[in-house]
């Protein structure tokens, strides 16, 4: 994969306020739990040898998750044009771990940074032919000025992390 989509992709999560965070498949075990503010949710991650330690609870109640400080999932893929990630819904339950809690660490394949939305509009059509079209595009933490003053938090975290695999 070239480099290019991942150094736009760096520089876009910067101008929206989401720290990107590299990484390998080998080192995540110590990458991810510095970034985690207890209590923490999840859902699994569907990347060969990566998984969440046992201090993220993977299957929360409605009280767990309303608890959350840190909400981490998997991004079916990054927009490196917009610095985005696609949060696919399922049973697992990703939507409300990414909305959730005040912080959602998102971790995503360099291998799934697309270059921009004509790629994604088009791996979107694909999900959506499979069946698998449930989606949520997230730039950045969530913000308002509806009433005014900008107001971080209201619609869904505060704060963004993104956790790059790159050797996947």
């Amino acid at each position: 994969m070239s480099a290019e989509p991942i150094t736009t992709f760096e520089s876009s999560l910067d101008e929206v306020g989401v720290e990107l965070v590299r990484t390998t498949s080998d080192q995540f075990e110590s990458t991810l739990p510095p970034l985690l503010d207890a209590p923490a949710v999840g859902t699994p991650l569907p990347f060969e040898n990566v998984s969440l330690p046992d201090t993220v609870a993977t299957d929360p109640t409605v009280q767990e998750l309303e608890a959350a400080e840190t909400g981490v999932t998997a991004a079916g893929y990054g927009i490196a044009d917009y610095g985005s990630v696609i949060v696919q819904g399922g049973p697992d339950g990703e939507e409300p771990v990414s909305l959730y809690a005040d912080e959602h660490v998102a971790v995503v394949a360099a291998s799934d940074v697309l270059p921009d939305m004509d790629a994604t509009f088009d791996r979107l059509a694909e999900d959506v032919r499979s069946g698998a079209g449930q989606a949520v595009i997230a730039t950045g933490p969530s913000a308002t000025a509806d009433m005014g003053a900008l107001v971080k938090g209201a619609h869904g975290p505060m704060e963004v992390t993104v956790v790059l695999l790159e050797d996947r």
